[in-house]
C-alpha cells in the first residue's frame, strides 16, 4: 500500500542529527559516478499523471545532466517562459547575489555586520545586539529578531520603511540562536546590496545572474525607499528557474564561466538551523534534506515555488504552482512525493 504524501515529508526533510553528507563540491563532482542519464519513460509518465491530479501545479520541468527532458503545464499554467512570483524562492536569489557581492569585495563576507552599511535606520535607543547581527545571521534565519513574516507580515508591509521597521523589532533569541524564519531578513540583505554597489538589487540581479544565464528576471516590487524587495515577489519563469538551479548543480559555471564561487554553494548548502515548521534544515538561503536517499537541496516559495537539485543525479527540477488557498493542505508534501517517488525513481532506472 502506497504511503500518504504527508507520511513521506519527514522522509524527505532529514533530521539535523543524521550523518555527515559529502561536501557540495564532491557532491557536484561526482556525479558521473552513475550510469544512467535519462528518466524512465514508464516512471515519469506515472509520475507526470499524478502531478495532473494536483490541482494547484501549475508546471513541472525536469533537467538531467544539463538536457531539458521533461517540460508540462497543468491546469491552464501559463507558459513556460513567462515570469511568475516565485514567493519566497526569491530568497535563494538573493543569497546568489550576496555570495557574487562577497566575491567581487562588494560586501566583506558573512561576517560583515549589518549596521557597518544600515546603522543609520536603526532606532535611537537601539538593542546592542544589533551590533552583533551579521550577514550570516540574515542568511541563515537567526537574526533573533521578532519575525516580520507569518502573523507580523501585513504590519511590516504597512510601514513607511521597512528597513526601519525590521531593524527595530524586538530580540527574541540571540543572534545566532534559533531560526526564526523572517523576509525582512533578507530585505535587509537588498538594502544592505544596494547601499555598498550604489547599484539597485534589481541592477545587480540583471549584470550578475540574467545576462550570464540568459534568463530574464523582470522589475519586481520596492519598498518606499527604492529597496528592491529583498525575499518575496520576484518573477521568474519555470524555464528561468531551472538555468538558475543549474547554476547551482554546476557548481557555478554557465558555459564555461564561472558566476559563482563554488564554496558559496558549499556554504549555503552546508545545514545552520532547523525549521520549528517542517523540521526541515536551512542554509543560507536553501532547504536541505533527502529524497528517496538522495541528498536534495532546495529553493521554497509559498504555495508551491520550487527548485529542487539533486546532485549525485545531476537533476534539477522545477515546479510552479498557484500560490492562492490555504497554507496546509498538503500541496507541498504532494510536490516533495512528486520528486522521492517520481523523478528520483526515474532517474534510477533511465536509459
Amino acid at each position: 500500500m502506497r504511503r500518504s504524501v504527508l507520511a513521506l515529508l519527514p522522509l524527505f526533510v532529514a533530521s539535523c542529527g543524521s550523518a555527515p553528507e559529502p561536501s557540495a563540491a564532491a557532491q557536484i563532482q561526482g556525479l558521473a559516478a552513475r550510469q544512467t542519464r535519462g528518466l524512465d519513460d514508464a516512471t515519469m509518465a506515472r509520475t507526470i499523471e499524478a502531478a495532473s491530479r494536483l490541482p494547484r501545479l501549475r508546471s513541472l520541468v525536469v533537467l538531467r545532466h544539463g538536457k531539458t527532458l521533461v517540460e508540462h503545464r497543468f491546469n491552464n499554467g501559463p507558459p513556460l517562459d513567462r515570469p511568475v512570483n516565485i514567493k519566497s524562492a526569491s530568497k535563494s536569489v538573493i543569497s546568489a547575489l550576496v555570495g557574487i557581492a562577497i566575491e567581487r569585495g562588494v560586501l566583506k563576507g558573512v561576517d560583515q555586520p549589518v549596521l557597518s552599511m544600515l546603522r543609520n535606520d536603526t532606532p535611537a535607543n537601539r538593542d546592542p545586539r544589533l551590533d552583533r547581527l551579521t550577514v550570516g545571521n540574515l542568511l541563515s534565519m537567526q537574526a533573533g529578531l521578532e519575525r516580520t513574516s507569518g502573523p507580523n507580515y501585513g504590519r511590516w508591509v504597512s510601514s513607511p520603511n521597512w528597513v526601519r521597521y525590521a531593524l527595530s523589532r524586538p530580540f527574541v533569541d540571540e543572534p545566532g540562536g534559533a531560526m526564526l524564519y523572517s523576509t525582512g531578513n533578507t530585505h535587509l540583505l537588498s538594502a544592505m546590496l544596494t547601499r555598498a554597489s550604489g547599484q539597485s538589487t534589481y541592477t545587480l540581479a540583471q549584470d550578475w545572474l540574467a545576462r550570464p544565464l540568459a534568463i530574464a528576471i523582470p522589475s519586481w516590487p520596492r519598498d518606499g525607499q527604492g529597496i528592491y524587495f529583498g525575499g518575496n515577489d520576484m518573477l521568474m519563469s519555470p524555464r528561468a528557474l531551472a538555468q538558475f538551479g543549474e547554476l547551482y548543480r554546476n557548481g557555478g559555471i554557465v558555459n564555461g564561466r564561472r558566476i559563482l564561487p563554488p564554496s558559496w554553494i558549499e556554504q549555503s548548502w552546508t545545514p545552520r538551523t532547523v525549521s520549528p515548521w517542517s523540521g526541515g534544515r536551512y542554509g543560507y538561503g536553501w532547504f536541505i534534506g533527502d529524497a528517496a536517499g538522495h541528498p536534495v537541496r532546495f529553493a521554497w516559495g509559498y504555495g508551491g515555488q520550487m527548485v529542487y537539485v539533486v546532485p549525485d543525479l545531476a537533476l534539477t527540477v522545477v515546479m510552479t504552482s498557484d500560490s492562492g488557498g490555504a497554507r496546509d493542505n498538503g500541496h507541498i508534501a504532494a510536490l516533495h512525493t512528486l520528486l522521492a517517488d517520481g523523478v528520483v525513481p526515474a532517474a534510477l532506472t533511465g536509459e
